[in-house]
């Protein structure tokens, strides 16, 4: 009998992660529908508590750690092992690359045309952006619909744009001016330009043709694991919870995702 696999050391911080914001976010909820017009002013400590739980995992990324995803550290020269002189980096299509950057933008276009309305208030771009951090966790640890639709990627240790994840979480804070709300953007933006620096001036250490750390034997996480593990649940239950149309899209696609990297692979 085969014997399930453990939770890794990063995977068992990523859920630890996805229970703090997503208690984050209902206690912004919470406070947001008793008293919207106080508590995410100055006078309250909410918002202070918001800036540092954020801030500080930003501060953290910029360095390197053993205690992060090998998808945010392959940028540290530490965690490069060449493959060769003969080797050349194959990276992720700058055009899917664009098209996440326009999807992206359109969306909180929206959110923003919304927010001048007044239909949405400061409150409601504060929660979107906490509700956009528990969906950053939740596309780490069961289904990135990024990866899957548009980057084709791996797994997330190969992903073009792991890095993007701060920068992409408080897109909406750009339409609410203040300290907090620009200090985390400006934060969330100086890691992106770090992340798109080190790909252009070394982009073999983002490409698994170039970086031995970044093959499947060298993985710790083994986050997919658990995606593959959503799917077996999905197989076993598909009757009980889901409609069968819908799990037969799944498995078909991650079927399809499987032979796409084991070819890749061979």
């Amino acid at each position: 009998m085969a014997r399930r696999k453990g939770l890794s050391k990063i995977s068992l911080l990523h859920y630890i992660k996805l229970i703090l914001r997503s208690l984050l976010f209902c206690v912004v909820l919470v406070f947001y529908i008793l008293d919207r017009t106080e508590v995410l002013t100055y006078r309250a400590i909410l918002p202070a508590v918001v800036w540092v739980f954020f801030v500080v995992e930003m501060l953290l990324r910029f360095f390197p750690s053993r205690l992060e995803s090998m998808g945010c550290q392959k940028q540290f020269v530490r965690n490069y092992e060449p493959l060769g002189e003969d080797s050349s980096p194959i990276n992720q299509s700058a055009k899917t690359t664009a098209l996440v950057v326009i999807i992206w933008l359109a969306l909180n276009a929206v959110i923003g045309a919304l927010y001048y309305a007044g239909i949405f208030d400061t409150g409601i771009l504060i929660l979107i952006a906490i509700g956009y951090s528990v969906c950053d966790i939740i596309c780490i640890l069961f289904f990135c619909p990024f990866q899957t639709w548009i980057m084709k990627n791996r797994c997330c240790t190969t992903c073009r744009i792991y890095n993007w994840d701060f920068a992409m979480m408080f897109t909406p804070l750009v339409f609410a001016p203040s300290l907090y709300t620009y200090s985390l953007l400006g934060c969330a933006v100086m890691l992106l330009l770090r992340w798109e620096i080190t790909y252009f001036l070394h982009p073999e250490r983002f490409s698994t043709a170039t970086n031995g750390c970044l093959d499947c034997s060298r993985c710790e996480e083994k986050l997919c694991s658990h995606k593959k593990q959503l799917q077996g649940f999905l197989r076993k239950y598909r009757t009980r919870f889901f409609p069968p149309r819908v799990i037969k899209r799944y498995i078909e696609r991650t079927k399809k995702e499987e032979n796409r990297q084991s070819d890749g692979e061979e």
